[in-house]
């Protein structure tokens, strides 16, 4: 790898996001001396992948740095050889998320891309696709490290760990979104601030947080219930009860209001659905315009209207990572593994998201030192039973795996419910769903 450089395979390089790692790579081509990034798409999505490897290109021309970017449809042309695979993808495109988001809220329940059945519905579409990819990894590039950023992240990294034997880390910009959150509303640079995050992801609470080395948690707590700007673009930014946060004594991520204010922010989706639309729809407009953006040959570098995708610091994340594992680091991350003991509530084959060592040989957990609440503890629990017995309904095609992962989630509220929502989400997927025929 020293000698020839870095090759990056991104699957799903037709993404919107992709000038955002494009622009972190270029950035920290100095420690991590990419070579050759390969975007791969699908025939669908040809003529974005033409239009953002366009970009990509005039990027890297811009910036006078020696990556190589190459545009192309076959996967294995790209795996073979690579360093390092990102997924990026979405099964379906947004008008399956669009689905997804509808479909639960005729139904009276939360509809999400990555939360409750909407977040079933994708993962059912896309850990097949995805341990397909770990195939081709296997085969063609057997150290290849696999990072997923493809949605639902812990669901999908489960899959990988569970029926593949590719290296895999899941990778959320939540956790990096979060420091750099409360940095801003202590008014400091973030790289004054260090988190402790707890939980599976976009189900995690921040535990503990550190500003030069102190624990600053109590009093940032009383400072966070007025705190704005704090929340993802796609969640609704609704004020926290102080009761509830010091009843956790931790600060709950964004998703996390889906279960703690269920009855606003449904009636906020159906409020949305009705006017503006849902959340797929919106972002349907807001890509039609980044991709006009990205048309302009004048363009050269990320515009700033990508901030508005929801997206903000994937490339942080993302080129952290593999800066830190290229570079054996051993500094601290928050992103997914494999649990073993590292919160021993939970069993030791799931995918879980808590800080992490990284080094050239992966991601090391760390034993949380806060204890989580008892209703925390609790909802975890019965989150991610929901997402094991759903990726056996993806790998097997389980109809009664399914209708149990349903069940039990917390956003759905009756087993008849369930039925519904499991009967209409496999026949509006079922081009995507082989598994269950």
């Amino acid at each position: 790898m020293a000698s020839r450089g870095i090759k990056i395979a991104v699957i799903g390089g037709g993404s919107s996001y992709t000038p955002e790692l494009m622009e972190g790579l270029i950035r920290n081509v100095d420690i991590l001396p990419v070579r050759e990034v390969w975007l791969v798409d699908i025939e669908a999505g040809r003529e974005k992948l033409d239009i953002v490897g366009s970009l990509a290109k005039r990027m890297v021309e811009k910036a006078a740095v020696p990556i190589k970017v190459h545009l192309t449809l076959n996967r294995r042309e790209a795996i073979a050889g690579a360093d390092y695979v990102v997924t990026q993808l979405r099964v379906g495109l947004l008008d399956a998320r669009a689905r997804d988001e509808r479909i639960p809220l005729k139904y009276g329940c939360i509809g999400q891309e990555t939360t409750g059945a909407g977040g079933f519905a994708k993962a059912l579409r896309t850990i097949p696709v995805i341990l397909d990819i770990c195939k081709d990894i296997e085969e063609l590039s057997p150290n290849a490290v696999l990072f997923n950023f493809t949605n639902p992240a812990g669901l999908v990294t489960e899959a990988v760990l569970k029926y593949s034997n590719v290296k895999c880390v899941g990778l959320c910009n939540l956790p990096i979104g979060m420091r750099m959150s409360i940095a801003k509303a202590l008014s400091v640079d973030e790289s004054r601030i260090q988190t402790e995050m707890v939980g599976i992801n976009h189900l995690n609470w921040t535990t503990r947080i550190f500003l030069d080395g102190d624990d600053i948690t109590d009093s940032f707590l009383d400072k966070y219930v007025g705190a704005a700007d704090m929340t993802p673009k796609n969640i609704p930014d609704l004020r926290w009860d102080r009761d509830l946060l010091n009843a956790l004594h931790a600060v709950p991520c964004g998703y996390l209001r889906y279960y703690y204010m269920t009855d606003q922010m449904l009636e906020e989706q159906l409020e949305s659905a009705r006017t503006v639309g849902t959340r797929a729809e919106v972002v349907k407009r807001v890509e039609a315009e980044l991709f006009e953006l990205y048309r302009d040959v004048n363009l050269a570098v990320k515009p700033k209207q990508l901030e508005q995708r929801g997206g903000a610091y994937y490339s942080e994340a993302a080129v952290r990572l593999m800066t830190s594992m290229y570079n054996n680091t051993r500094d601290i991350q928050t992103v997914n593994v494999r649990n073993g003991h590292t919160i021993p509530f939970l069993p030791p084959d799931v995918s879980i998201e808590v800080n992490c060592v990284i080094g050239r040989d992966g991601a090391y957990p760390l034993q949380p030192t806060a204890e989580l609440s008892g209703s925390a503890r609790g909802l975890l629990q019965v989150v991610k039973a929901y997402e094991s017995l759903t990726v056996e309904a993806a790998v097997h095609g389980d109809r009664l795996a399914a209708l149990e992962a349903l069940t039990v989630h917390p956003l759905i509220p009756s087993v008849s419910v369930a039925k519904k929502l499991l009967h209409e989400i496999l026949a509006a997927n079922e081009a995507y769903l082989p598994q269950f025929k």
